[in-house]
């Protein structure tokens, strides 16, 4: 079996986050991407695509992993909007997305080292990803979050 997520035909847009580095950002109030029957969950809340997670009204302190591909920046927006949360996505620095909802709205970046190897909604751990991650913080509490949690990689303020 292949668990490349780079390389196997079976990808979904579902990647989970590994818990291990979510605990080290600290407690959640929302995951508003959480996937049906979800192995692990990150927050104290979680939305689902049944409840139609994007059009819920988002709460506290947010973790996004949002679904990869078409559509993705809709809920780095949302976030940007909330102002109170991290996200994780692939480090695609030259996007769209990025230039209109990172670069000039987040307060920090945290590239990650390596690459993560995302869980499949299994509770499997599969493959390195496609591509490198990046945290991304809003509001100055998640930039600190960041900064200090102990994750191998690169730290960098944009306010």
């Amino acid at each position: 079996m292949n668990t490349s997520f780079e390389r196997s035909t079976n990808t979904k847009v579902d990647w989970l986050t590994p818990p291990e580095l979510v605990k080290k950002l600290g407690y959640f109030d929302l995951d508003p991407c959480c996937p049906l029957d979800a192995p692990f969950y990150h927050a104290k809340q979680n939305f689902t695509v049944d409840e139609d997670d994007l059009s819920q009204d988002w709460f506290g302190r947010v973790y996004l992993n949002p679904p990869y591909g078409k559509g993705m920046e809709l809920w780095i927006e949302k976030l940007k909007f909330h102002g109170n949360g991290i996200a994780l996505i692939f480090a695609r620095t030259e996007t769209k997305c990025f230039f209109d909802h990172i670069w000039n709205a987040a307060d920090a970046l945290l590239f990650v080292k390596g690459r993560i190897r995302f869980y499949h909604v299994s509770g499997i751990q599969g493959g390195t990803s496609g591509a490198p991650s990046v945290f991304v913080a809003y509001g100055q509490t998640n930039a600190q979050a960041l900064k200090n949690s102990g994750i191998a990689g690169r730290f960098l303020p944009l306010k």
